[in-house]
């Protein structure tokens, strides 16, 4: 069941966030990485920032979560994480989808360059890498992030096949 996260779901997306995000450890710039990689009051001022939470559930317990975050004229794909011993079993794909039906706007995403995983998953569900500039301009618009992250970053795109109008 894929439902909207609250307040109770904190220490759930928190622990899903941490376990998952293990993958990026040597992957990434070492002076990218943190440990726990996203701490509870980083993902609290996520949540404060307006990024919404949605998990696939099963017998009770999250296995995965993604969020959405509405920046006026597209929509971001955030944070997108399934544990690690519930991955390969579509659960990342199906919140995508789920994601993507709730806006009528172009979708971006944006992930670590290293994590040749992350982008081809993406692009296997439509989404395609924009060029070096684009990154660049589309960062610096709808992201908070420093400079350096800026420079190890990718970002993807969709547009929404109801309007057919890109990130601009």
């Amino acid at each position: 069941m894929i439902r909207r996260c609250k307040e109770p779901d904190s220490n759930a997306i928190f622990e899903i966030i941490n376990d998952a995000a293990q993958a990026y450890k040597g992957v990434i710039p070492e002076d990218r990485w943190n440990e726990p990689y996203m701490s509870f009051e980083k993902l609290r001022k996520e949540i404060e920032d307006g990024v919404i939470f949605w998990g696939l559930e099963h017998d009770g317990q999250l296995l995965g979560i993604m969020g959405i975050q509405d920046k006026g004229d597209v929509t971001l794909i955030r944070h997108s994480y399934v544990r690690t011993q519930a991955q390969k079993m579509g659960i990342g794909t199906k919140l995508l989808q789920h994601l993507g039906s709730l806006t009528e706007k172009p979708v971006l995403i944006g992930t670590w360059a290293a994590s040749l995983w992350a982008i081809s998953f993406y692009e296997k569900n439509g989404y395609t890498l924009v060029s070096e500039k684009e990154k660049n301009r589309l960062l610096s618009k709808y992201w908070s992030i420093p400079e350096r992250q800026v420079e190890t970053s990718a970002v993807l795109a969709k547009l929404n096949k109801r309007n057919g109008v890109g990130p601009r």
